[in-house]
Order: structure tokens, then C-alpha cells, then sequence
């Protein structure tokens, strides 16, 4: 019983931090909804692959102004939406460090 309790509120408070995750308010994003409008993101200068190795903490800062989010982190999957948005990036993370970037 011990074990279902403390699984359920790791559970819970996971999934609390993975919906908070992308919780960005210090820009102004006036061009959401509309497809095809540029964005202020410094990412995409780079190729998405060259967060794959860094920090989280690195990763984020490098993602300033970019629609992102950590859809796995040390194995377990967290909750994410199902929409598909091509500036957005998907980050796995292990031990604290990037392993994949996916778009959408």
C-alpha cells in the first residue's frame, strides 16, 4: 500500500511539472495561431541537433523565446499534447542531458 501511494504521488507531481513546464511568459508571442509568422527564436540558427549532449539548464537558455518542452526524462515518457507544431521542439532528457530532439 505503501508503494501505491508513494507511486501516485510521484505520479502526480510529475505530471504537475511536465504541464508547467513550458510556462514561458517573458515574451510577448503576438503572431500565435497564425502558421508561417517568424518567431524571436535563437535556436533556429543551429541545427536542433546541436542541443543533443548539453545540459538541461544550457538547453533551456539556448531555447529562450522557442516553443519546447521535455516529452522524457531518465526513461519514463510525460504527458504531452497530441497537436503537431513544427517550431516546436520535443526534448528527451537522461541524467540531465539532452539525448533527442524531435519537431512537433
Amino acid at each position: 500500500m505503501k508503494n501505491t501511494i508513494a507511486m501516485i504521488v510521484a505520479l502526480v507531481a510529475s505530471a504537475t511539472f511536465a504541464g508547467c513546464a513550458d510556462m514561458n511568459t517573458t515574451h510577448a508571442d503576438t503572431n500565435a495561431g497564425q502558421p508561417g509568422t517568424a518567431h524571436a527564436c535563437k535556436a533556429d540558427a543551429a541545427p536542433d541537433d546541436a542541443l543533443i549532449g548539453k545540459t538541461e539548464a544550457d538547453a533551456a537558455a539556448l531555447l529562450d523565446g522557442c516553443l519546447w518542452r521535455v516529452l522524457e526524462r531518465d526513461g519514463k515518457s510525460l504527458p504531452g499534447t497530441m497537436d503537431y507544431r513544427q517550431e516546436r521542439r520535443d526534448l528527451g532528457i537522461r541524467d540531465g542531458k539532452v539525448i533527442w530532439v524531435r519537431r512537433g
